[in-house]
């Protein structure tokens, strides 16, 4: 941070300035520092322009004043220290650039805000009155003198300009433009503003000249919300600020409005749960500081698009009836910052959501006749545009019954809810008596739209409206009627967490198909005699059977999920049926799901291809999505765990962890996967998180850390009787934990049961290993199941793979090479097609020197070996130990692709081929490498470069 000018206003013509403009404004107390975007502001003055773009109440005032205040970032400030009160705004460098303030006000015309440009400008650099700085808008000579006065100066000058946007005519700026330019880097601008700036912006940014700093950035992090309640006198649990946060979106304004009120209420977190933008300090801040300011167009067309949760240009035109909705859009998202554009094609927008409570408190005051035909144009729109769910709301809303009924009817298996997230979506005014008589379906609708929305009790009335029409209704629709009705049943169920009526709802759905439709599995525990319990005979069907085969197993799939199974093969087959039934949003809830539990079994190839294929969902489909894309990321957590890649597992596990609602969870921090493990509703994915995480630990040498995670993922798994795979899974991985802790008692406890008949292979695997590293192989070679059985096949790919690499190290110590490399070998043509890389790359140092013999032997699987010989046998407590030496020559690039193939039974000549070289040009580099690592032999130059960690 510059050293701050003292500011002293000389006397100049026209009327006197004021010394607060040139002062840099008081910052509000308590003042809490937010290091992160002090780094970033220092970082940004280094270079032309910073600016600091926001609408109102976003803090660009307040942060500029407290840079300049606190001199810069503080070096060992923790986030979210509260700053005590100083007088002294000054912090003395005698190298850096030296820093003035301008505060801009309406009405500053070009003269005037010259006038003040002139005084900033001049005590920065010491000019005296009559100097280069001219005190009204300069002539061309002025401003090429005074850019040269700049250019020519011992310190840069840094202008921090506040408010800049209260500019409004473009001239006004021509002469500081031009100064920036030619002043040679010596004049610096630090700008705060909201929205239409006159200054190039686009050639500045693509110059790289323009360091930006938006809401995104200016938005506060959970640990800041704390912070600044703390330093008003309130202490709050972890989860009530994480609900502040999100409920402001980090908004600085409404933050400390909510810390000022919060303190006089006698349960705060529950007036934090109401906390909203249409309370009196808030709707008071939004219309005075962010409405007023609007063209009455701009604000119409955001008051009328807040009827959605989001919006794009052709849905805004359908509203607004402008044909330039689109432009306009994206001008309150760009310039003015009121809308958040989602990265689509096309893009959609969304309203900051404390704007969005106003906008829609004002929609309620329209005529009622008024708001009814917007939600009808709502409902075409959304009808139109294949998005069920919000049709059938706003088809309710506008009072369109029987559109509303067609859409239930048409679309039930997408009407569906499959997360927990609120939805924030008033009751509809119910039909009136004799709709429901005339079209029960109706009803129905509105139990659906109910249920969405996560009102059971409603959506349980509207069912027993209907049921009691369902009786009058011709055979065919009475049919079909049932069905509807049993599959609302089922969805009320699964909201209420009633397993058991699930299954029992999914069997009485079952029975409604046509007998000609495709054999179908019943739901375990269903009652006695419910349907047929012949398999699934294969694809094909009506659509109405399709649509129950889809809708059935996806909800069987997720209570069975939700009882701790990985019903792997059921998401699969719910998810082609969804597919071949052109259901998109059953489709995505199967796919995800499919998705994490292919990685777990270790087809990783379809897993990550499934999480791919839900991840490009757009977000924009009319559908929560936060679930799928924490099973979709957590799958490709695990994908790359597998493959060995610790960097892109980590980075996937924080976003599933971010999606599973994980609050300031970092992918090294156990402490927020405890977090996840108490409060997520979603088991299996916890646990398997959990399970990533420790694994990381482990590879960094955290031992303690990953077995107090998997201890806590244990006891969340232990009431769940359907939860045996994934508890061995969990109890095999911390049993390798506490072994490579030299607890060798507590692991073996760990495993009791393990050989008996029926218990899971993984931990028969887990015991063999604990017997070969308390030195008894004869034991292990007795425990290890028989991975090449034909049973085994239906093992997960990573146990199988450990199962069998367990052996070879077992043979080759036994003194049967040949059976170790012909296991070896098997165990390459499971793992290479898969990537799978961990168990070879993490296993003990003895794979080490297999994968080095198995090279020598020669082997089909050539460059997977080579690299994984560079990088198995690493060190699990922490990174691999440097090379033992250094060469005094080093080898070229060719010379190390030849070193590797010398590790194999590969002569020159067909090294040669293999590379398209010419023998002698092979022979060559031989020599050379031998020269350099001092050998005389191959085995010799393999031996001395594996020692120096070349290959």
């Amino acid at each position: 941070m510059p050293e701050q000018n003292r500011v002293r206003v000389e006397p100049a013509p026209g009327p006197p300035l004021l010394a607060s403009r040139l002062t840099p404004a008081v910052p509000p107390e308590p003042m809490v520092a937010r290091p992160r975007l002090l780094r970033r502001l220092d970082e940004g003055s280094a270079g032309p322009v910073t600016l600091l773009a926001a609408p109102a109440g976003w803090g660009k005032t307040t942060l500029l004043a407290s840079w300049v205040r606190l001199g810069g970032a503080p070096p060992e400030a923790e986030p979210g220290t509260i700053v005590p009160d100083s007088g002294d705004l000054s912090v003395p460098s005698a190298a850096g650039p030296v820093s003035t303030w301008m505060s801009v006000e309406a009405g500053d015309d070009s003269d005037r805000l010259w006038a003040y440009l002139a005084a900033a400008l001049r005590s920065a650099t010491g000019s005296a009155q009559d100097g280069p700085v001219p005190d009204r808008p300069p002539r061309p000579d002025q401003l090429e003198a005074l850019a040269a006065t700049l250019a020519a100066a011992d310190r840069p000058v840094l202008l921090i300009l506040d408010d800049l946007h209260r500019v409004a005519e473009p001239a006004a700026l021509t002469g500081l433009e031009f100064l920036l330019r030619h002043a040679e880097q010596r004049l610096r601008l630090v700008i705060g503003a909201r929205a239409g700036l006159h200054l190039p912006l686009h050639r500045l940014r693509l110059a790289g000249e323009l360091t930006e700093i938006g809401p995104d950035e200016l938005a506060f992090t959970d640990d800041e919300v704390a912070d600044l309640l703390t330093a008003h006198g309130s202490v709050l649990p972890a989860a009530a600020v994480h609900r502040l946060r999100e409920r402001t979106g980090g908004w600085p304004a409404a933050l400390r409005i909510a810390a000022l009120a919060v303190r006089g209420q006698s349960d705060p977190e529950r007036w934090i749960g109401q906390f909203g933008g249409d309370q009196p300090e808030i709707a008071g801040y939004l219309h005075e500081e962010v409405l007023a300011t609007l063209d009455p167009a701009e604000a119409d067309l955001l008051r009328r698009t807040a009827l959605v949760d989001t919006v794009c240009a052709d849905l805004a035109e359908a509203l607004t009836g402008r044909a330039d909705a689109g432009q306009a859009l994206a001008d309150l998202a760009g310039t003015g910052g009121l809308l958040h554009r989602q990265d689509t094609r096309p893009p959609w927008y969304r309203c900051e959501s404390l704007l969005a409570d106003l906008l829609r408190a004002d929609l309620a005051r329209l005529p009622a006749d008024e708001l009814r035909g917007l939600h009808g144009r709502a409902a075409d729109w959304y009808a139109a545009d294949g998005r069920p769910a919000d049709a059938l709301r706003h088809a309710l809303a506008a009072g369109r019954w029987a559109l509303a009924g067609d859409l239930f009817v048409a679309h039930w298996p997408e009407l569906t809810r499959y997360d927990s997230d609120p939805v924030h979506a008033p009751a509809p005014a119910p039909p009136p008596a004799e709709v429901i008589r005339a079209d029960p379906e109706v009803a129905l609708a509105c139990a659906a739209e109910r249920a969405y929305a996560g009102d059971l009790p409603a959506a349980t009335g509207h069912l027993h409206a209907a049921a009691e029409h369902a009786a009058g209704l011709p055979v065919p629709r009475r049919d079909r009627f049932l069905r509807l009705i049993t599959a609302l049943e089922l969805t009320v169920a699964r909201l209420a967490d009633d397993r058991g009526e699930v299954r029992a709802a999914a069997a009485r759905l079952l029975r409604t198909r046509p007998p000609q439709a495709t054999p179908t599995r019943v739901p375990t525990n269903a009652p006695a005699g419910a349907a047929s319990s012949a398999p699934t005979a294969g694809g094909g069907g009506t659509a109405d059977d399709l649509d129950l085969r889809a809708f059935t197993g996806t909800a069987l799939g997720l209570v069975e999920l939700a009882d701790g199974a990985l019903p792997t093969a059921r998401f699969v087959r719910a998810r082609a049926t969804a597919r071949e039934a052109g259901r998109p949003r059953t489709e995505l809830v199967d796919t995800s799901r499919a998705a994490l539990l292919l990685a777990v079994r270790g087809e990783l190839r379809a897993a990550e291809q499934a999480a791919r294929d839900a991840l490009g969902t757009p977000p924009c489909a009319g559908w929560s999505g936060r679930l799928d894309c924490a099973y979709a990321y957590l799958a490709l957590a695990v994908v790359a765990l597998l493959r060995d890649q610790p960097e892109e597992a980590t980075a996937n596990l924080a976003l599933a962890l971010s999606a599973l609602g994980v609050a300031g969870g970092r992918a090294g921090d156990s402490a927020a996967g405890d977090d996840v493990l108490a409060a997520c509703g979603e088991p299996v994915a916890a646990v398997v998180a959990a399970l990533c995480r420790a694994q990381l630990h482990r590879d960094a040498g955290d031992l303690a850390a990953g077995q107090r995670l998997l201890v806590r993922a244990r006891e969340v798994l232990a009431d769940r009787p359907s939860a045996a795979e994934l508890t061995a899974l969990v109890r095999a991985a911390e049993t390798e934990l506490r072994a490579e802790r030299g607890d060798l008692d507590s692991a073996r406890d760990l495993l009791a049961g393990a050989t008996d008949e029926g218990a899971d292979p993984v931990l028969a695997v887990a015991l063999a290993r604990v017997q070969l590293r308390a030195g008894d192989a004869a034991a292990a070679e007795r425990t290890l199941p028989d991975w090449q059985a034909p049973g085994a096949a239906a093992w997960p790919l990573p146990v199988r793979l450990d199962a069998g690499l367990l052996d070879a190290v077992l043979a080759e110590r036994a003194g049967d090479g040949r059976r170790a490399g012909r296991i070896l070998e098997q165990l390459l043509d499971l793992a290479g097609p898969q990537g799978c890389r961990r168990v070879f790359t993490r296993a003990e140092p003895p794979v080490r020197d297999l994968l080095a013999a198995h090279l020598d032997a020669g082997t089909a699987h050539f460059a997977l070996v080579s690299d994984l010989v560079r990088g198995a046998g690493q060190s699990t407590a922490g990174p691999a130990t440097g090379a033992a030496g250094t060469l005094d020559e080093p080898l070229t690039e060719r010379e190390l692709t030849i070193l590797r193939y010398l590790q194999s039974i590969l002569s020159n000549v067909e090294i040669a081929s293999e590379l398209s070289l010419s023998v002698n040009t092979v022979k060559t580099h031989v020599r050379n490498i031998y020269r350099k690592l001092d050998a005389t032999r191959r085995r010799e130059a393999v031996r001395r470069a594996r020692e120096l960690r070349l290959i």
